[in-house]
C-alpha cells in the first residue's frame, strides 16, 4: 500500500484518524497507531512484518543494555553487537546477491545467485534503529524501558517504508506525550494534499512521459531484457534521450519529496512533528549546497553516523578526503544493491572534494556576486546533477554507454524524430508547471500572500479561503488523475 492508493486515502487514513482521536490516553494513542502501522506493513509482504518486529525487539533490548552498563566496556560491546546485528541483516536481505553476483562473475562461483526478496523499507528502519541504539551510547537519548514504543518509533506507517528517516531522540518525547488541534491537523491536512498532488498530478506524469522517450523502469531492472534494452535506447533520437533524462530528473524529486511532503503532513495532524527532508535542491548552485537539500535525514544520517566519528574533518586533508570518500561509497550503496548505485555516489564524491579543496570559497552558494556567475553555477550544479542521474537510472554499463552516446548521435541514431517531436509538443506546458513545482515559486507567492494578509481585510480574506479550498481542489483533482491508473510507484520503495 501507498500514500497515493485511493484505499490509503479513502479508507486506511480516515479510520486511522477515527480511531486515534476517539482514544482517550497517549497509550491508547500509541497502540491505535502500532496497530494500523502493523497492518499497514503488512498489507503488501506480511512475513516481513516479523523482522521488522524482531529488529526492534532485539535493538530494544541492546539498548537496555547499555544503559545498564554506561560507562563500561560492556557497554561497547553491545553497540557493536548491535551493529552487527543490523547491518548483517540489512547485508543479507540487500547486498547477498550484490555479492554472489560480483564473486561469480570475478571467480565463477557461486553457481547460483540467490533470489532474496527485499523487505520494503529496510533501508529506512535499519538505519532509524541504529540512531536510537547509537544515541543511548552516546547519552544524546534515554533508553525506552517499554519495548511497544520502541517498535512504534520504528514501524509508524507515516514514515517507516520511504522516510525520512526520523531519530528517537527528536520525536521520544512525542511518543510519551503530544497535543494536536484543529490548525494542525489542517495544516497537516493541507500538506498531505499538496504531496498527494505533486505524486499525482506531476511525479506520475513526469515517469509516464520518461518510459516513453526511454525505456520502463520495470524493463531496465530485467537482467533478461538486456540486448533488448541496448537495442532500444541505442535506437532513440538524442532529444529523446536528453528530454528523457529531463523528465526524470523531475519525477525523482517530485516523486520522493512528495512522500515526504505526505509523512510530514500525517505527522503533524496527530502531533508528530518530523524534520524537512527536502529543501529545493534543483533551486542551488553548488553541489554542496544540493546535498544540503537532498534528502535530509540520509545526509546527516551519514555526516553524523559515519562521517564525524571516522574523523571527519578533524585529522588533516588526506584523511578528510578519505572520510568523504568512504561516507560517499556507502551513500550510492545505501540507494541499491548495484554497482552503478556506487558510482553514482562516488561522482558525488569527486564534485564535492574539488568544491572543497579546489573551488574553495567560490564553490560555495553565495560566493558569486555577479548575478551572471550565478546564473552560470547554477547551469553547473544543473548539469552535473542531471548527468548524476543517469548514473542512477541505468543499473548496466552498457545502457549507461549507449544512453550517453546516444545523447550525441554516437549510436548513428538520429538527432530527433517524429515521435520525440509529437510527445514534447503535448507535454511542453507540463513541463513548465512541473518545473515550477520543483522551485520555491509557489512557496514565495503563500508567504507574500500571508504577509499582506496581516494588513489586508481583502487579501486576509482570500488567503483564508484559499487554505480551505485548495486542500480540497488538489484532493479532488488527485483523485481524478489516480482512478483507473496503473502507474503509480514510488521510486524510493525499491531502497
Amino acid at each position: 500500500m501507498v500514500f497515493s492508493n485511493l484505499l490509503f486515502i479513502y479508507l486506511f487514513l480516515p479510520l486511522n484518524l477515527i480511531f486515534y482521536f476517539r482514544s482517550k490516553s497517549i497509550a491508547a494513542k500509541n497502540r491505535v497507531m502500532l496497530i494500523f502501522s502493523l497492518i499497514f506493513y503488512a498489507w503488501g509482504e506480511p512475513k516481513y512484518v516479523f523482522l521488522l518486529i524482531a529488529m526492534s525487539l532485539a535493538d530494544w533490548f541492546l539498548a537496555l543494555q547499555i544503559d545498564k552498563r554506561r560507562g563500561e566496556t560492556g557497554a561497547k560491546l553491545f553497540l557493536a553487537l548491535a551493529v552487527i546485528v543490523n547491518i548483517g541483516l540489512i547485508g543479507i536481505f540487500k547486498y547477498s546477491g550484490l555479492v554472489a553476483q560480483t564473486t561469480q562473475s570475478l571467480f565463477g562461483f557461486p553457481e547460483s545467485i540467490p533470489n532474496i526478496a527485499l523487505p520494503i523499507g529496510i533501508s529506512f528502519y535499519t538505519f532509524q534503529l541504529l540512531t536510537y541504539v547509537v544515541d543511548v551510547y552516546r547519552g544524546d537519548a534515554e533508553a525506552q524501558y517499554n519495548y511497544s514504543r520502541v517498535l512504534l518509533y520504528a514501524g509508524l506507517f507515516h514514515q517507516c517504508i520511504a522516510g525520512p528517516i526520523v531519530r528517537y531522540r527528536d520525536i521520544n518525547e512525542e511518543i510519551i506525550s503530544r497535543h494536536t488541534n484543529f490548525t494542525r491537523l489542517g495544516l497537516g491536512i493541507n500538506r498531505f494534499a499538496v504531496g498527494l498532488a505533486k505524486k499525482a498530478l506531476l511525479a506520475n506524469v513526469c515517469g509516464k512521459v520518461c518510459d516513453i522517450l526511454l525505456i520502463a523502469d520495470a524493463d531496465i531492472s530485467n537482467a533478461q531484457m538486456l540486448s533488448e534494452n541496448l537495442s532500444t535506447l541505442a535506437s532513440r533520437s538524442a532529444v529523446a534521450l536528453w528530454a528523457g533524462m529531463f523528465f526524470y530528473m523531475l519525477q525523482i524529486y517530485l516523486d520522493f519529496s512528495a512522500y515526504s511532503d505526505m509523512a510530514i503532513g500525517m505527522g503533524f495532524m496527530i502531533g508528530f512533528r518530523y524534520k524537512e527532508n527536502f529543501y529545493y535542491p534543483y533551486a542551488t548552485t553548488t553541489v554542496t549546497d544540493f546535498w544540503r537539500r537532498w534528502h535530509i535525514s540520509l545526509g546527516s544520517f551519514f555526516r553524523d553516523y559515519v562521517y564525524i566519528p571516522l574523523g571527519g574533518n578533524r585529522r588533516g586533508m588526506a584523511r578528510q578526503i578519505f572520510n568523504l570518500f568512504i561516507v560517499w561509497g556507502l551513500t550510492g550503496l545505501w540507494h541499491g544493491a548495484s554497482w552503478n548505485y556506487v558510482l553514482w555516489g562516488l561522482y558525488y564524491f569527486v564534485f564535492l572534494v574539488i568544491e572543497k579543496f579546489v573551488l574553495g570559497n567560490k564553490g560555495r552558494n553565495g560566493g558569486y556576486k555577479s548575478l551572471v556567475r550565478r546564473i552560470l553555477s547554477h547551469a553547473y550544479l544543473l548539469l552535473i546533477v542531471y548527468f548524476g542521474w543517469i548514473l542512477f537510472k541505468f543499473t548496466s554499463a552498457g545502457m549507461i554507454g549507449t544512453v550517453l552516446k546516444g545523447m550525441f548521435c554516437l549510436n548513428g541514431n538520429p538527432f530527433t524524430s517524429f515521435e520525440t517531436s509529437a510527445v514534447l509538443k503535448n507535454y511542453f506546458f507540463f513541463a513548465i508547471v512541473a518545473i515550477i513545482g520543483s522551485t520555491p515559486l509557489i512557496k514565495n507567492i503563500s508567504k507574500a500572500i500571508k504577509k499582506n494578509a496581516k494588513t489586508n481585510v481583502m487579501v486576509g480574506n482570500i488567503s483564508g479561503v484559499l487554505q480551505i479550498v485548495l486542500p480540497v481542489i488538489l484532493l479532488f483533482l488527485s483523485t481524478l488523475s489516480l482512478v483507473g491508473d496503473s502507474y503509480n510507484p514510488f521510486l524510493y520503495f525499491q531502497f
